[in-house]
């Protein structure tokens, strides 16, 4: 844990990762903390149920970061986990998936680093491995993928201008993160840059929890597919053949699920 010189009284901040939607995929550790926290502070996109497990006389701040919609201002948000941490108290800043991956951890511990504030980062099962396993798309496989990239579809200033050719390479996996509004331009740039518009890509909505949807296709019906089924955020595009595998090793039955927890309640 990062221990630069403090006061006796500033509190601690934790930094954790909530995991991409089932309750379950939280970490023993982040589970423990969120129970003794004295604030928690949460974004839109956190574990279904995760906030049962705070204390009931904790502090809870909602700053939910929503295409278009920040409910508050990343650099306001840093700046409220300091005055948080120098009340005293400790901090839960609580994320969905991980939060070193496209989670603005980052940004926000050298915040806290800047003014001297202690913090500790909890890792989560970041979207791309919990929502490719729940849908049954292998993110690595010997005989279709040696490398996996994982790659943000929303930009700072709402482009989506990648690194293109790096991309398009057959023998690996692309998961886009938040790429959802940019999928028309997303599947024509990985066409344009030499993969097969046939080349297999999928989309997984709501991955993990009981709205699990997951839709297959290629690079050239796939935006219409997703738009004709109404597909919004969250989901991640998975472009790769290892989507062709999904019919196969598809294991997880949302609609099955759901019917259980409905027989136990």
């Amino acid at each position: 844990m990062n221990s630069p010189q403090t006061s006796a009284r500033t509190g601690t901040v934790y930094l954790i990762g909530s995991g991409p939607g089932e309750l379950d995929l939280l970490t023993l550790r982040a589970a423990r903390l969120l129970g003794e926290a004295d604030a928690v502070v949460y974004d839109h996109l956190i574990a279904d149920g995760v906030l049962e497990l705070v204390r009931a006389d904790s502090q809870r701040i909602y700053v939910g970061k929503e295409t278009s919609n920040h409910t508050v201002p990343q650099e306001e948000l840093n700046l409220l986990l300091v005055r948080l941490a120098r009340e005293g108290k400790k901090v839960v800043r609580l994320k969905g998936g991980d939060p070193f991956i496209f989670g603005r951890g980052g940004e926000e511990i050298e915040t806290l680093f800047e003014f001297g504030i202690p913090f500790e980062v909890v890792p989560g099962v970041t979207a791309a491995a919990g929502c490719a396993a729940y849908a049954g798309i292998p993110l690595t496989h010997r005989d279709h993928a040696q490398a996996v990239v994982f790659v943000t579809g929303h930009l700072r200033d709402g482009t989506v201008n990648l690194d293109w050719p790096a991309l398009a390479r057959l023998n690996q996996t692309v998961v886009f993160y938040m790429g959802v509004g940019g999928i028309d331009e997303i599947c024509r740039q990985m066409i344009n840059h030499g993969l097969p518009a046939n080349h297999p890509a999928a989309v997984v909505q709501n991955g993990t929890t009981i709205r699990q949807r997951v839709l297959t296709a290629d690079l050239a019906s796939l935006p219409g597919k997703v738009k004709a089924a109404g597909v919004t955020s969250p989901a991640l595009i998975i472009v790769g053949s290892v989507v062709s595998l999904q019919q196969k090793l598809q294991w997880f039955k949302p609609e099955t699920t759901s019917s259980n927890q409905s027989n136990r309640q």
